[in-house]
Parts: C-alpha cells; sequence; structure tokens
C-alpha cells in the first residue's frame, strides 16, 4: 500500500543512485505561467524510471533477486531496471516493443539487461513478459502499476515540494500513470492546496479516457512518437490514485509536442523526448488554467532518438511559424518571380527553395504554380507575407 513514509523511504535509498534534479526557471518559453522545469531529462539513465526500477528492487529479498528479473518496457523504465538489477546483483531480462528506439535497446544492454524484441506496441512487450515470468518464476517489475515504483516515483514530488515550497501547480506526463501517481500522492499530502494536471498524447489517451468515461479503458491502438506514455490501458493503481489525486487531465497532439521540444532546445538548452515534452506542449498551447500561476513541469526524460529528431524539429518550426510553404498562381512571364522575393525580403523572411508547375490541368496553359518554401519569425510574419502578395495583385493558393 502506498503511503507517504513509503516515499521518503525510496528518497532514502534512492539518496546515492538518483540525483536531485534541477528545478529550472523558463522565463523564455512562451507561456502565460510563471514556469520551471524539473528536469528529469537529465537524471541517471536519462529518465525518471530509475527511481521506482531501483526502489523497487531494493525492496526484493535475495531469494527473488536470484530468481532473476523480468520487465516490459518501451525504453526508460527497461533501462532503469537494467541499471538497477546489475547494481544489485541480479541478472534482468527486459521485453521491449520492436518499434522501440535503438538508442533505448542499445542502452539497455549496455547496462547490463538481456533486451527481448517483440512485435507491436508496449501492451504486446508487456504480455510477452509476462508468459515469460510465469514460465520462469522471475520476479516481474512492472513499470508504472506497483506501489513500490510508484513510491519510487513520487519522490520526484518531495524533491519539488523542497525545492518550491510554494509551487501552485504540477503538470506531469502521463504514460500508465506511474509517475503522476506519485507526485499527486507526495505534493498532495504535503500541500493540499498544490493542482496535480496531467498530460496525454492525443493518439495514446488511455488514462484520459479511463478518467473521462469513470473505467479502466483498453485503446485499440496507440500512434504516437511519444514512445515512452503509448500505453493502451493504465494501471489499476495508478488509475484509483489518478481518479482521487489529480484534478484534470489534457492531451497535446503531436505537432505540439514537436513544438514543445524545439522550444525547450532553443530556449533552454535542453534536450527532451516526445514523453518528456508533453507537460511543457500542455502549457505552450494553454491547455491548463495555470495563467500567472507558478507551475513546475516534469520534463521526464530525454532518451530521443537521433533518427527521428531532424523531423521532429522540423514539424516544430512548422507548429510555431518557424518555417512555411506558401503556393502562388502566377503568369508565367518575366519578373514575376522577382516581384514576389522582393515582397518576401521585404518582410524579413528567407527563400530556401523554390519550385515551379507547369502541368497542373487545373491552371490555363500560360500560368504556373509557384511553391516558395521561407524561414520565418512566426505566424505575424506570414500573415503580412500573404497580405501584401495579395495587396500586390498574387493569388495565394495555398
Amino acid at each position: 500500500m502506498l503511503t507517504l513514509d513509503k516515499i521518503y523511504h525510496a528518497a532514502y535509498v534512492l539518496k546515492d543512485v538518483a540525483r536531485m534534479t534541477d528545478l529550472i526557471a523558463a522565463p523564455k518559453l512562451p507561456t502565460k505561467a510563471e514556469l520551471y522545469l524539473k528536469t528529469e531529462n537529465l537524471q541517471v539513465t536519462g529518465s525518471f524510471k530509475l527511481r521506482g526500477a531501483y526502489y523497487k528492487i531494493s525492496q526484493l529479498n535475495e531469494e527473488q533477486k536470484a530468481a532473476g528479473i523480468i520487465a516490459c518496457s518501451a525504453g526508460n523504465h527497461a533501462q532503469g531496471v537494467a541499471l538497477a538489477a546489475t547494481r544489485q546483483g541480479a541478472k534482468s531480462v527486459v521485453y521491449m516493443p520492436d518499434s522501440a528506439p535503438i538508442s533505448k535497446v542499445e542502452a539497455t544492454k549496455a547496462l547490463g539487461a538481456e533486451v527481448c524484441l517483440t512485435k507491436g506496441t508496449y501492451d504486446d512487450a508487456y504480455e510477452a513478459a509476462v508468459k515469460k515470468q510465469q514460465e520462469t518464476g522471475a520476479t516481474f517489475i512492472h513499470p508504472f502499476n506497483d506501489d513500490e515504483v510508484i513510491a519510487g516515483q513520487g519522490t520526484i514530488g518531495l524533491e519539488i515540494m523542497e525545492q518550491m515550497r510554494d509551487v501552485e501547480a504540477i503538470i506531469v506526463p502521463i504514460g500508465g500513470g506511474g509517475l503522476i501517481s506519485g507526485v499527486a500522492y507526495a505534493a498532495k499530502h504535503l500541500n493540499p492546496n498544490v493542482k496535480i494536471y496531467g498530460v496525454q498524447a492525443a493518439n495514446a489517451p488511455s488514462m484520459y479516457e479511463s478518467v473521462r468515461t469513470g473505467e479502466a479503458v483498453t485503446l485499440p491502438k496507440v500512434a504516437t512518437f511519444a514512445d515512452g506514455i503509448a500505453v493502451k490501458h493504465p494501471g489499476d493503481n495508478t488509475f484509483a490514485l489518478v481518479k482521487e489525486y489529480v484534478d484534470e487531465i489534457v492531451t497535446v497532439s503531436e505537432d505540439e509536442i514537436a513544438a514543445a521540444i524545439l522550444a525547450m532546445m532553443e530556449k533552454q538548452k535542453l534536450v527532451a523526448e516526445g514523453a518528456g515534452a508533453v507537460s511543457v506542449a500542455a502549457a505552450m498551447f494553454d491547455k491548463l488554467p495555470i495563467e500567472g500561476k507558478k507551475t513546475v513541469c516534469i520534463v521526464s526524460g530525454g532518451n530521443i532518438d537521433v533518427s527521428i529528431l531532424s523531423r521532429v524539429i522540423t514539424r516544430g518550426l512548422i507548429t510555431s511559424g518557424r518555417n512555411s510553404n506558401l503556393q502562388i498562381a502566377l503568369e508565367d512571364k518575366p519578373g514575376q518571380l522577382v516581384g514576389v522575393s522582393e515582397i518576401i525580403a521585404k518582410c524579413g523572411a528567407n527563400v530556401v527553395r523554390v519550385n515551379h508547375e507547369y502541368s497542373d490541368p487545373n491552371m490555363a496553359i500560360t500560368s504556373c504554380f509557384l511553391t516558395v518554401a521561407m524561414e520565418t519569425r512566426d505566424f505575424a510574419q506570414i500573415n503580412e507575407i500573404k497580405k501584401q502578395l495579395t495587396e500586390a495583385g498574387f493569388k495565394i493558393i495555398s
């Protein structure tokens, strides 16, 4: 059973294992709140997951450790389990979905675990791990639906309340619910007035839908690049705790997550993975009633696969108005391109790519479509460019 004493005990066990991550001001991020970031992306293994995994394994007896450790994970819990098991002299086997980022798979192996990739999502890896545990008698370390794992994650709540006693709101990413359950339990017991808000990816809203309907929901599928929170079904323990201690849950889109990752890189010099950035995305895109409030966003992890980072940045640039494409219908005669370029340059934007299209059957034979890719400051600048082009007689298609 989860208690505040258990969370404090977890903090004692973890004091030489997990670092107390910094709580840093984020005044440059575009939000209406007084925003701070709890930088669990800078935690050992790059994620908060070490806390729960290490504390859980530390509470096993020698016989349980000798039987071996089995876990399932989208990547971050895997690394926490691998490090914790290796340090405590236990052999670990971790089941991961075959879609898990290569960086997380290799990091898990490097920390001493055997990795078994399974076809499908986290939930498929979970089923395979449970089956193996039943066959072997090894000790299963659940990534979220376990009171000792939740207690380990709850140490983040203790740290926030110690680092900022007058915090008014804490925004927490949700996958299965282990992190928010622990943080909410700790924070609410220390200060019942603090607001706890949860955030899920709109394409993986299992806890959001469960709270909305009043019963634990299993989603037919999840599809988000925030792989750390791509969970079809929340935990029974975590669902009960979320219903009792969490004030509100919201969702954010893939584009909003990408914009948050970009903003943290550019403004705060921090790298967050998709799951770690959803809290900041909720603050940036006004999903929650935090205007003027002293608000902490937990950046839960930073293990983003570099192979998708460039795509995420590109999406973030588009979502924040930093990249834009214009399609303009032109008469195919000399000087047209010069006219367009002069207006874009006068407005302060930078043209990075131009393409002429002559073969579209919907255009006149003497016309063409001009597609211009631009680097821009924001949506206000994009709108000003469109306005001046229109006033100059150019027809904007999109």
